[in-house]
Protein backbone atom coordinates (compact mmCIF):
# COMPACT_ATOMS: atom_id res chain seq x y z
CA UNK A 1 0.00 0.00 0.00
CA UNK A 2 1.44 3.37 -1.05
CA UNK A 3 1.46 6.35 1.30
CA UNK A 4 0.88 10.02 0.63
CA UNK A 5 4.02 11.93 -0.36
CA UNK A 6 4.68 15.68 -0.24
CA UNK A 7 4.46 16.01 -4.05
CA UNK A 8 0.87 17.13 -4.84
CA UNK A 9 0.99 16.32 -8.57
CA UNK A 10 2.40 12.87 -7.91
CA UNK A 11 -0.36 12.07 -5.40
CA UNK A 12 -3.00 13.31 -7.85
CA UNK A 13 -1.60 11.04 -10.56
CA UNK A 14 -1.55 8.03 -8.22
CA UNK A 15 -5.17 8.60 -7.18
CA UNK A 16 -6.19 9.09 -10.81
CA UNK A 17 -4.66 5.71 -11.65
CA UNK A 18 -6.69 4.13 -8.87
CA UNK A 19 -9.83 6.08 -9.88
CA UNK A 20 -9.88 6.51 -13.67
CA UNK A 21 -13.67 7.03 -13.79
CA UNK A 22 -14.86 10.25 -15.45
CA UNK A 23 -17.21 11.15 -12.60
CA UNK A 24 -14.28 11.40 -10.16
CA UNK A 25 -13.38 15.08 -10.41
CA UNK A 26 -10.42 17.19 -9.29
CA UNK A 27 -10.85 20.77 -8.08
CA UNK A 28 -7.51 22.64 -7.74
CA UNK A 29 -7.35 25.99 -5.93
CA UNK A 30 -4.72 28.25 -4.36
CA UNK A 31 -4.72 30.09 -1.03
CA UNK A 32 -3.89 33.80 -0.77
CA UNK A 33 -0.37 32.86 0.39
CA UNK A 34 0.18 30.71 -2.71
CA UNK A 35 -0.35 27.23 -1.22
CA UNK A 36 -1.59 24.85 -3.93
CA UNK A 37 -4.46 22.65 -2.81
CA UNK A 38 -6.70 20.10 -4.49
CA UNK A 39 -10.00 18.46 -3.61
CA UNK A 40 -10.77 15.11 -5.27
CA UNK A 41 -14.38 13.91 -5.09
CA UNK A 42 -16.97 11.66 -6.74
CA UNK A 43 -19.35 14.09 -8.43
CA UNK A 44 -22.69 12.22 -7.98
CA UNK A 45 -22.09 11.41 -4.30
CA UNK A 46 -20.69 14.68 -2.94
CA UNK A 47 -22.54 17.73 -1.63
CA UNK A 48 -20.55 20.30 -3.61
CA UNK A 49 -22.23 23.31 -2.00
CA UNK A 50 -21.29 22.12 1.48
CA UNK A 51 -17.79 21.26 0.26
CA UNK A 52 -17.28 24.78 -1.07
CA UNK A 53 -18.71 26.59 1.97
CA UNK A 54 -17.01 24.66 4.74
CA UNK A 55 -13.81 23.35 3.15
CA UNK A 56 -12.61 25.37 0.16
CA UNK A 57 -13.71 28.87 1.22
CA UNK A 58 -12.13 28.78 4.71
CA UNK A 59 -8.80 27.63 3.19
CA UNK A 60 -8.59 30.53 0.72
CA UNK A 61 -7.36 32.77 3.54
CA UNK A 62 -5.10 30.15 5.13
CA UNK A 63 -1.83 31.65 6.42
CA UNK A 64 -0.41 28.96 8.73
CA UNK A 65 2.06 26.13 8.24
CA UNK A 66 1.02 23.54 5.59
CA UNK A 67 0.56 20.69 8.08
CA UNK A 68 -2.47 18.48 8.51
CA UNK A 69 -3.08 19.78 12.04
CA UNK A 70 -3.05 23.45 11.04
CA UNK A 71 -5.23 22.94 7.96
CA UNK A 72 -7.68 20.78 9.91
CA UNK A 73 -8.17 23.58 12.45
CA UNK A 74 -9.03 26.01 9.66
CA UNK A 75 -11.83 23.83 8.27
CA UNK A 76 -15.30 24.58 9.62
CA UNK A 77 -16.60 21.07 8.97
CA UNK A 78 -16.68 18.77 12.01
CA UNK A 79 -16.57 15.37 10.27
CA UNK A 80 -12.97 14.96 9.08
CA UNK A 81 -10.28 12.29 9.33
CA UNK A 82 -6.61 12.09 8.41
CA UNK A 83 -5.24 9.22 6.35
CA UNK A 84 -1.87 8.37 4.77
CA UNK A 85 -2.80 5.29 2.71
CA UNK A 86 -3.63 6.10 -0.92
CA UNK A 87 -5.93 3.09 -1.34
CA UNK A 88 -7.92 4.11 1.74
CA UNK A 89 -8.27 7.64 0.35
CA UNK A 90 -9.52 6.19 -2.94
CA UNK A 91 -12.13 4.08 -1.11
CA UNK A 92 -13.37 7.14 0.78
CA UNK A 93 -13.71 9.12 -2.45
CA UNK A 94 -15.85 6.34 -3.95
CA UNK A 95 -17.94 6.35 -0.77
CA UNK A 96 -18.76 10.04 -1.38
CA UNK A 97 -16.27 11.62 1.04
CA UNK A 98 -13.94 14.17 -0.70
CA UNK A 99 -10.21 14.13 -0.01
CA UNK A 100 -8.28 17.35 0.58
CA UNK A 101 -4.63 17.44 -0.56
CA UNK A 102 -2.01 20.22 -0.60
CA UNK A 103 1.61 20.81 -1.54
CA UNK A 104 4.05 19.45 1.05
CA UNK A 105 1.44 17.29 2.81
CA UNK A 106 2.28 14.30 4.98
CA UNK A 107 -1.30 12.92 4.93
CA UNK A 108 -4.64 13.71 3.30
CA UNK A 109 -7.81 14.90 5.03
CA UNK A 110 -11.07 13.04 4.41
CA UNK A 111 -14.06 15.37 4.67
CA UNK A 112 -17.52 13.87 5.29
CA UNK A 113 -19.55 16.02 2.88
CA UNK A 114 -21.27 12.98 1.42
CA UNK A 115 -24.62 13.62 -0.24
CA UNK A 116 -27.16 11.29 1.36
CA UNK A 117 -30.04 9.98 -0.77
CA UNK A 118 -32.58 8.45 1.61
CA UNK A 119 -36.32 8.06 1.88
CA UNK A 120 -38.25 9.14 4.94
CA UNK A 121 -38.67 6.97 8.01
CA UNK A 122 -42.09 5.38 7.62
CA UNK A 123 -43.98 2.37 8.91
CA UNK A 124 -42.64 -0.80 7.24
CA UNK A 125 -45.15 -2.50 4.90
CA UNK A 126 -44.26 -6.00 6.16
CA UNK A 127 -45.05 -5.43 9.84
CA UNK A 128 -48.09 -3.24 10.47
CA UNK A 129 -48.98 -2.58 14.12
CA UNK A 130 -52.09 -0.93 15.54
CA UNK A 131 -50.38 -0.23 18.86
CA UNK A 132 -46.73 0.54 19.44
CA UNK A 133 -43.97 2.40 17.54
CA UNK A 134 -44.48 3.00 13.81
CA UNK A 135 -40.87 3.64 12.77
CA UNK A 136 -39.16 1.38 10.28
CA UNK A 137 -35.59 0.95 9.11
CA UNK A 138 -34.55 2.51 5.80
CA UNK A 139 -31.70 1.86 3.34
CA UNK A 140 -29.05 3.99 5.11
CA UNK A 141 -27.02 2.17 7.76
CA UNK A 142 -26.07 5.36 9.62
CA UNK A 143 -29.68 6.40 10.07
CA UNK A 144 -30.55 2.85 11.12
CA UNK A 145 -27.81 2.83 13.76
CA UNK A 146 -29.09 6.21 15.00
CA UNK A 147 -32.54 4.65 15.46
CA UNK A 148 -30.91 1.94 17.55
CA UNK A 149 -28.78 4.39 19.52
CA UNK A 150 -31.87 6.48 20.26
CA UNK A 151 -33.40 3.51 22.06
CA UNK A 152 -30.23 2.43 23.90
CA UNK A 153 -28.77 5.35 25.84
CA UNK A 154 -26.24 2.99 27.35
CA UNK A 155 -22.47 2.82 27.32
CA UNK A 156 -22.76 -0.96 26.90
CA UNK A 157 -24.16 -0.72 23.37
CA UNK A 158 -21.52 -1.70 20.84
CA UNK A 159 -21.86 -0.91 17.13
CA UNK A 160 -18.92 -2.23 15.13
CA UNK A 161 -18.59 -1.69 11.37
CA UNK A 162 -17.04 -4.10 8.90
CA UNK A 163 -16.84 -3.94 5.10
CA UNK A 164 -18.19 -6.87 3.10
CA UNK A 165 -17.90 -7.27 -0.68
CA UNK A 166 -14.77 -6.92 -2.79
CA UNK A 167 -16.46 -4.52 -5.23
CA UNK A 168 -19.35 -3.02 -3.25
CA UNK A 169 -17.44 -2.70 0.06
CA UNK A 170 -20.78 -2.59 1.84
CA UNK A 171 -20.83 -1.35 5.44
CA UNK A 172 -22.23 -3.93 7.86
CA UNK A 173 -22.92 -2.91 11.47
CA UNK A 174 -22.77 -5.54 14.22
CA UNK A 175 -24.85 -4.38 17.21
CA UNK A 176 -24.85 -5.98 20.67
CA UNK A 177 -24.91 -5.17 24.37
CA UNK A 178 -21.60 -5.87 26.04
CA UNK A 179 -22.15 -7.94 29.16
CA UNK A 180 -25.57 -9.10 27.94
CA UNK A 181 -25.00 -10.77 24.57
CA UNK A 182 -23.22 -14.12 24.64
CA UNK A 183 -19.55 -13.54 23.79
CA UNK A 184 -19.17 -16.69 21.69
CA UNK A 185 -22.09 -15.64 19.47
CA UNK A 186 -20.59 -12.15 18.97
CA UNK A 187 -17.22 -13.68 18.10
CA UNK A 188 -18.74 -16.21 15.69
CA UNK A 189 -20.74 -13.51 13.88
CA UNK A 190 -17.61 -11.38 13.38
CA UNK A 191 -15.61 -14.38 12.16
CA UNK A 192 -18.25 -15.39 9.63
CA UNK A 193 -18.53 -11.83 8.31
CA UNK A 194 -14.76 -11.54 7.95
CA UNK A 195 -14.61 -14.77 5.92
CA UNK A 196 -17.21 -13.71 3.34
CA UNK A 197 -15.52 -13.51 -0.07
CA UNK A 198 -18.07 -12.09 -2.51
CA UNK A 199 -18.11 -9.23 -4.99
CA UNK A 200 -21.42 -7.54 -4.19
CA UNK A 201 -23.84 -7.36 -1.24
CA UNK A 202 -27.11 -5.68 -2.36
CA UNK A 203 -29.22 -6.71 0.63
CA UNK A 204 -29.01 -8.26 4.08
CA UNK A 205 -30.61 -11.47 2.78
CA UNK A 206 -27.28 -12.28 1.11
CA UNK A 207 -25.63 -12.49 4.53
CA UNK A 208 -28.11 -15.08 5.81
CA UNK A 209 -26.49 -17.69 3.55
CA UNK A 210 -23.11 -17.06 5.14
CA UNK A 211 -24.31 -16.73 8.74
CA UNK A 212 -26.42 -19.91 8.73
CA UNK A 213 -24.88 -23.04 10.23
CA UNK A 214 -26.65 -25.10 7.56
CA UNK A 215 -26.96 -22.97 4.40
CA UNK A 216 -29.04 -25.64 2.62
CA UNK A 217 -31.52 -25.99 5.46
CA UNK A 218 -35.22 -25.77 4.62
CA UNK A 219 -35.90 -23.64 7.70
CA UNK A 220 -34.75 -20.12 8.51
CA UNK A 221 -31.68 -19.80 10.70
CA UNK A 222 -31.45 -16.02 10.96
CA UNK A 223 -34.18 -13.71 12.25
CA UNK A 224 -35.26 -10.65 10.26
CA UNK A 225 -37.24 -7.50 11.04
CA UNK A 226 -37.82 -4.01 9.63
CA UNK A 227 -38.78 -2.41 12.95
CA UNK A 228 -36.22 -0.78 15.27
CA UNK A 229 -38.30 -1.54 18.39
CA UNK A 230 -38.30 -5.29 17.63
CA UNK A 231 -34.62 -5.20 16.72
CA UNK A 232 -33.69 -3.45 19.98
CA UNK A 233 -35.93 -5.72 22.06
CA UNK A 234 -34.12 -8.77 20.68
CA UNK A 235 -30.73 -7.21 21.38
CA UNK A 236 -31.87 -6.43 24.93
CA UNK A 237 -32.67 -10.13 25.39
CA UNK A 238 -29.10 -11.04 24.48
CA UNK A 239 -29.13 -11.47 20.72
CA UNK A 240 -26.71 -9.95 18.21
CA UNK A 241 -28.11 -7.61 15.56
CA UNK A 242 -26.77 -6.98 12.06
CA UNK A 243 -27.55 -3.91 9.91
CA UNK A 244 -26.52 -3.73 6.24
CA UNK A 245 -26.10 -0.51 4.29
CA UNK A 246 -28.64 -0.41 1.46
CA UNK A 247 -31.15 -2.73 3.16
CA UNK A 248 -34.13 -1.90 5.44
CA UNK A 249 -34.18 -5.46 6.80
CA UNK A 250 -32.16 -6.06 9.95
CA UNK A 251 -30.91 -9.52 10.98
CA UNK A 252 -30.74 -11.05 14.47
CA UNK A 253 -29.07 -14.19 15.82
CA UNK A 254 -29.64 -16.62 17.45
CA UNK A 255 -33.03 -17.21 15.84
CA UNK A 256 -35.87 -19.21 17.42
CA UNK A 257 -38.82 -20.56 15.43
CA UNK A 258 -41.29 -19.22 18.00
CA UNK A 259 -40.26 -15.64 17.10
CA UNK A 260 -42.32 -15.75 13.91
CA UNK A 261 -45.49 -16.45 15.90
CA UNK A 262 -44.92 -13.32 17.95
CA UNK A 263 -45.69 -9.73 17.03
CA UNK A 264 -44.47 -6.40 18.42
CA UNK A 265 -48.07 -5.58 19.22
CA UNK A 266 -48.21 -8.55 21.64
CA UNK A 267 -46.23 -6.49 24.15
CA UNK A 268 -48.61 -3.52 24.06
CA UNK A 269 -51.88 -5.41 24.64
CA UNK A 270 -53.10 -7.49 27.62
CA UNK A 271 -51.29 -10.81 28.01
CA UNK A 272 -54.46 -12.89 27.46
CA UNK A 273 -55.02 -11.18 24.11
CA UNK A 274 -51.40 -11.76 23.06
CA UNK A 275 -51.69 -15.45 24.03
CA UNK A 276 -54.91 -15.81 22.04
CA UNK A 277 -53.47 -14.27 18.87
CA UNK A 278 -50.29 -16.37 19.05
CA UNK A 279 -52.28 -19.59 19.38
CA UNK A 280 -54.57 -18.38 16.60
CA UNK A 281 -51.56 -17.91 14.30
CA UNK A 282 -50.35 -21.42 15.08
CA UNK A 283 -53.82 -22.85 14.42
CA UNK A 284 -54.12 -20.92 11.13
CA UNK A 285 -50.74 -22.24 9.98
CA UNK A 286 -51.70 -25.79 10.94
CA UNK A 287 -54.92 -25.53 8.91
CA UNK A 288 -53.09 -23.98 5.95
CA UNK A 289 -50.66 -26.90 5.74
CA UNK A 290 -52.92 -29.85 6.58
CA UNK A 291 -56.44 -29.07 5.29
CA UNK A 292 -55.66 -29.74 1.58
CA UNK A 293 -53.73 -32.90 2.48
CA UNK A 294 -56.44 -34.35 4.76
CA UNK A 295 -59.15 -33.51 2.21
CA UNK A 296 -57.34 -35.46 -0.51
CA UNK A 297 -56.44 -38.36 1.83
CA UNK A 298 -60.02 -38.65 3.06
CA UNK A 299 -61.41 -38.83 -0.48
CA UNK A 300 -58.91 -41.41 -1.69
CA UNK A 301 -58.37 -43.64 1.36
CA UNK A 302 -60.62 -42.81 4.31
CA UNK A 303 -64.08 -41.47 3.54
CA UNK A 304 -65.10 -42.15 7.17
CA UNK A 305 -63.18 -39.01 8.17
CA UNK A 306 -66.03 -36.89 6.73
CA UNK A 307 -69.33 -36.47 8.63
CA UNK A 308 -72.26 -38.04 6.75
CA UNK A 309 -73.94 -34.79 5.70
CA UNK A 310 -70.63 -33.26 4.60
CA UNK A 311 -69.80 -36.46 2.73
CA UNK A 312 -73.06 -36.24 0.77
CA UNK A 313 -72.36 -32.60 -0.10
CA UNK A 314 -68.85 -33.39 -1.30
CA UNK A 315 -70.05 -36.42 -3.27
CA UNK A 316 -72.53 -34.25 -5.12
CA UNK A 317 -69.94 -31.59 -5.94
CA UNK A 318 -67.21 -33.94 -7.21
CA UNK A 319 -69.46 -36.01 -9.42
CA UNK A 320 -68.36 -36.08 -13.08
CA UNK A 321 -65.09 -34.24 -12.38
CA UNK A 322 -62.38 -35.11 -14.95
CA UNK A 323 -59.53 -35.14 -12.41
CA UNK A 324 -58.64 -37.26 -9.42
CA UNK A 325 -58.88 -35.57 -5.97
CA UNK A 326 -55.11 -35.15 -5.63
CA UNK A 327 -54.69 -33.78 -9.18
CA UNK A 328 -57.65 -31.45 -8.70
CA UNK A 329 -56.26 -30.03 -5.47
CA UNK A 330 -52.79 -29.70 -6.97
CA UNK A 331 -54.22 -27.84 -9.97
CA UNK A 332 -56.11 -25.36 -7.78
CA UNK A 333 -53.04 -24.87 -5.57
CA UNK A 334 -50.79 -24.14 -8.57
CA UNK A 335 -53.33 -21.66 -9.97
CA UNK A 336 -53.47 -19.90 -6.58
CA UNK A 337 -49.66 -19.61 -6.49
CA UNK A 338 -49.62 -18.23 -10.06
CA UNK A 339 -52.29 -15.63 -9.22
CA UNK A 340 -50.42 -14.66 -6.07
CA UNK A 341 -47.12 -14.27 -7.93
CA UNK A 342 -48.74 -12.32 -10.77
CA UNK A 343 -50.56 -9.93 -8.42
CA UNK A 344 -47.28 -9.14 -6.62
CA UNK A 345 -45.24 -8.55 -9.80
CA UNK A 346 -47.89 -6.57 -11.68
CA UNK A 347 -48.24 -2.78 -11.24
CA UNK A 348 -50.05 -1.88 -8.02
CA UNK A 349 -53.55 -1.11 -9.31
CA UNK A 350 -53.49 -3.76 -12.04
CA UNK A 351 -52.38 -6.31 -9.44
CA UNK A 352 -55.34 -5.48 -7.19
CA UNK A 353 -57.74 -5.92 -10.08
CA UNK A 354 -56.03 -9.14 -11.16
CA UNK A 355 -56.35 -10.71 -7.70
CA UNK A 356 -60.08 -9.90 -7.52
CA UNK A 357 -60.77 -11.05 -11.10
CA UNK A 358 -58.69 -14.20 -10.64
CA UNK A 359 -60.38 -15.15 -7.38
CA UNK A 360 -63.97 -14.47 -8.47
CA UNK A 361 -64.17 -14.95 -12.22
CA UNK A 362 -61.71 -17.80 -12.71
CA UNK A 363 -62.92 -19.67 -9.61
CA UNK A 364 -66.59 -19.38 -10.49
CA UNK A 365 -65.97 -20.25 -14.15
CA UNK A 366 -63.86 -23.31 -13.27
CA UNK A 367 -66.60 -24.66 -10.97
CA UNK A 368 -69.38 -23.98 -13.52
CA UNK A 369 -67.37 -25.69 -16.26
CA UNK A 370 -66.86 -28.76 -14.10
CA UNK A 371 -63.07 -28.62 -13.95
CA UNK A 372 -62.86 -28.32 -10.16
CA UNK A 373 -65.28 -28.65 -7.25
CA UNK A 374 -66.52 -25.96 -4.90
CA UNK A 375 -65.01 -27.61 -1.76
CA UNK A 376 -61.56 -27.58 -3.41
CA UNK A 377 -61.82 -23.84 -4.08
CA UNK A 378 -62.95 -23.16 -0.50
CA UNK A 379 -60.20 -25.31 1.07
CA UNK A 380 -57.42 -23.74 -0.97
CA UNK A 381 -58.80 -20.26 -0.16
CA UNK A 382 -58.72 -21.06 3.57
CA UNK A 383 -55.23 -22.49 3.19
CA UNK A 384 -53.94 -19.43 1.34
CA UNK A 385 -55.34 -17.04 3.95
CA UNK A 386 -53.95 -19.16 6.79
CA UNK A 387 -50.39 -18.96 5.44
CA UNK A 388 -50.45 -15.17 5.67
CA UNK A 389 -51.25 -15.34 9.39
CA UNK A 390 -47.51 -16.01 9.80
CA UNK A 391 -46.02 -14.07 6.85
CA UNK A 392 -42.38 -14.63 7.81
CA UNK A 393 -42.75 -18.38 7.23
CA UNK A 394 -44.55 -18.28 3.88
CA UNK A 395 -41.54 -19.48 1.87
CA UNK A 396 -41.13 -22.58 4.05
CA UNK A 397 -44.77 -23.40 4.75
CA UNK A 398 -45.87 -23.14 1.11
CA UNK A 399 -43.30 -25.81 0.20
CA UNK A 400 -44.32 -27.98 3.17
CA UNK A 401 -47.99 -27.68 2.17
CA UNK A 402 -47.22 -28.89 -1.35
CA UNK A 403 -45.16 -31.78 0.03
CA UNK A 404 -47.97 -32.82 2.39
CA UNK A 405 -50.43 -32.74 -0.50
CA UNK A 406 -48.26 -35.05 -2.62
CA UNK A 407 -47.76 -37.45 0.30
CA UNK A 408 -51.49 -37.50 1.06
CA UNK A 409 -52.34 -38.29 -2.57
CA UNK A 410 -49.80 -41.14 -2.64
CA UNK A 411 -49.97 -42.80 0.79
CA UNK A 412 -52.93 -41.26 2.61
CA UNK A 413 -53.27 -40.37 6.28
CA UNK A 414 -50.40 -42.67 7.31
CA UNK A 415 -48.12 -40.75 4.97
CA UNK A 416 -49.22 -37.45 6.54
CA UNK A 417 -48.41 -38.78 10.02
CA UNK A 418 -44.99 -40.06 8.90
CA UNK A 419 -44.21 -36.78 7.12
CA UNK A 420 -45.19 -34.82 10.22
CA UNK A 421 -42.88 -36.99 12.33
CA UNK A 422 -40.04 -36.39 9.91
CA UNK A 423 -40.61 -32.60 10.01
CA UNK A 424 -40.65 -32.59 13.82
CA UNK A 425 -37.42 -34.60 13.92
CA UNK A 426 -35.85 -32.21 11.40
CA UNK A 427 -36.82 -29.17 13.47
CA UNK A 428 -35.59 -30.69 16.73
CA UNK A 429 -32.14 -31.37 15.26
CA UNK A 430 -31.75 -27.82 13.86
CA UNK A 431 -29.83 -25.15 15.74
CA UNK A 432 -28.70 -21.54 15.25
CA UNK A 433 -25.37 -20.44 16.76
CA UNK A 434 -25.59 -23.25 19.28
CA UNK A 435 -29.21 -22.48 20.21
CA UNK A 436 -31.90 -25.10 19.39
CA UNK A 437 -34.34 -23.85 16.76
CA UNK A 438 -37.47 -25.05 18.58
CA UNK A 439 -36.40 -23.91 22.05
CA UNK A 440 -37.90 -23.51 24.63
CA UNK A 441 -39.98 -26.59 23.72
CA UNK A 442 -37.07 -28.86 22.85
CA UNK A 443 -35.14 -28.86 25.05
CA UNK A 444 -37.84 -27.82 27.50
CA UNK A 445 -36.96 -24.58 29.31
CA UNK A 446 -39.76 -23.88 31.74
CA UNK A 447 -38.98 -20.22 32.36
CA UNK A 448 -38.83 -19.31 28.65
CA UNK A 449 -42.30 -20.77 28.08
CA UNK A 450 -43.65 -17.59 29.69
CA UNK A 451 -42.96 -15.71 26.45
CA UNK A 452 -43.37 -18.35 23.76
CA UNK A 453 -46.78 -19.31 22.39
CA UNK A 454 -48.16 -18.20 25.76
CA UNK A 455 -47.54 -14.63 26.91
CA UNK A 456 -47.29 -13.92 30.63
CA UNK A 457 -47.57 -10.42 32.09
CA UNK A 458 -44.54 -8.14 32.19
CA UNK A 459 -43.75 -8.71 35.88
CA UNK A 460 -43.32 -12.43 35.23
CA UNK A 461 -40.63 -11.77 32.60
CA UNK A 462 -38.02 -10.60 35.10
CA UNK A 463 -35.29 -12.94 33.79
CA UNK A 464 -33.86 -12.86 30.27
CA UNK A 465 -34.45 -16.00 28.18
CA UNK A 466 -32.25 -18.76 29.54
CA UNK A 467 -32.01 -20.25 26.05
CA UNK A 468 -29.82 -17.30 24.94
CA UNK A 469 -27.30 -17.90 27.77
CA UNK A 470 -26.93 -14.23 28.65
CA UNK A 471 -24.52 -13.35 31.47
CA UNK A 472 -26.73 -10.49 32.62
CA UNK A 473 -29.74 -12.61 33.48
CA UNK A 474 -31.99 -10.14 35.34
CA UNK A 475 -33.81 -7.42 33.39
CA UNK A 476 -36.51 -6.45 35.90
CA UNK A 477 -36.48 -5.98 39.67
CA UNK A 478 -39.91 -6.74 41.07
CA UNK A 479 -39.37 -4.90 44.35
Amino acid sequence: MKNVSGDLKKVEEELKKLLPAEDVLTFPFCTERGLNCTVIFADPLTDKELLGDQVVRPLLQFEGKPTAEEISKKLTFTEQRKQKKLETLAEEILAGNPVLLWEGMDEGIIVGTKKVFVRGITEPPTDIAIKGPREGFIEDVKINTSLVRKRFKSENLRIEFVKVGKISKTFVAVCYLEGTSEENVVKEVKEKLSKIDIDYIPDSSYLTHFLASRPKSLTKQVGATEKPDIFCAKIAEGRVGILVDGSPIALTVPYLLVEDFQSSEDYFVPSYRATFTRLLRLFALFLAIYIPAFYVAAQLFKLQLFPVKLLLTIAGSIRDLPFSPSLEMLLVLVILEILNEASIRMPKYVGMALSVVGALVLGETAVSAGFVSTPAIIIIAFSGIGLYAVPNLIEVTSVVRLGMLLVAGSVGTYGIILATGFILFYLVTEDCFGTPLVAPFSPLVGHDLKDSLVKYNLRSLDIRPKTLKSKNKRRLNRE
